[in-house]
């Protein structure tokens, strides 16, 4: 079975944000041979959409791609008028734009707290907000899947800021969850743990030692693929799903058992 499965989401339009990052290319490639349209945003300079444009129309859908900071709200407000007015009304969200900066409270900064909380957390909001408002108004209902990460869940002393971030983010998905079912906008959030790509792939990348220790910590033995979290997403915005609401699927291998450290061998 390939990442979409039997999941139908003809005439459907998704917008992702880090939509140029690892995961948020995979999940845009995943939602789109699933029949999506797709509106991608991130801080990167429109050539660097090039590729995943072409990927997305060679699957026979439309995609466009707006350079957009989610930490900015008047930003987003103006990215999702757009979007609207190109491929139609917003079914799917996937808030995914995402910084880390490595820093216990030793070490953080403000600048590199206040970064991480405003792309973090304040940009999940925004373009969460902005597209529920928008999905209320056409009643068409929808499904909006956040990226989080079981960093939310787990202390990590070294990645202060961006745990406390994504911790936020859970219960703003539980929140947005509780308020919107009702009008069938079902919320939930996809925390991972160790993706061998992204954020934690460029750590990998700078220390492979670091990596080979992160995957014997894993339970499972394995790191995690950007297409893995790609499919969770897929899984929460089939509509045929009606009764996952406010859920946190944490995919992490087990790590989430032990701790940090992980499984001790």
């Amino acid at each position: 079975m390939g990442v979409c499965g039997c999941v139908d989401l003809t005439g459907q339009v998704a917008v992702i944000s880090g939509g140029l990052g690892d995961i948020g290319r995979a999940i845009a490639l995943a939602l789109a041979a699933c029949g999506a349209d797709v509106a991608l945003g991130d801080v990167l300079d429109g050539s660097e959409a090039t590729s995943l444009l072409g990927e997305i129309a060679a699957l026979k859908r439309r995609a466009r791609y707006d350079r957009v900071d989610v930490a900015d709200a008047a930003a987003v407000a103006a990215w999702i008028e757009a979007v609207e007015g190109d491929l139609g009304d917003i079914t799917l969200v996937v808030p995914n734009a995402a910084v880390v900066h490595e820093g216990g409270v030793r070490e953080v900064s403000d600048a590199e707290w206040r970064s991480q909380l405003s792309a973090n957390l304040d940009g999940a909001f925004h373009l969460a907000r902005c597209c529920s408002l928008r999905m209320l108004r056409h009643g068409r209902g929808g499904r909006m899947v956040f990226i989080g990460s079981w960093a939310g869940r787990v202390p990590h002393p070294g990645i202060l800021a961006y745990c406390v971030s994504k911790a936020g983010v859970s219960m703003l998905c539980r929140c947005m969850a509780a308020d919107l079912a009702r009008d069938g906008i079902l919320v939930n959030e996809v925390a991972p743990g160790y993706v061998d790509a992204g954020l934690s792939g460029r750590l990998f990348k700078e220390d492979p030692g670091r990596r080979e220790k992160a995957r014997q910590s894993v339970p499972v033995g394995e790191l995690i693929a950007p297409e893995e979290v790609a499919r969770q997403v897929v899984w929460l915005c089939d509509p045929l799903n009606r009764q996952v609401v406010g859920q946190a699927l944490t995919m992490d291998g087990g790590l989430s058992l032990f701790g940090p450290g992980g499984q001790r061998r």
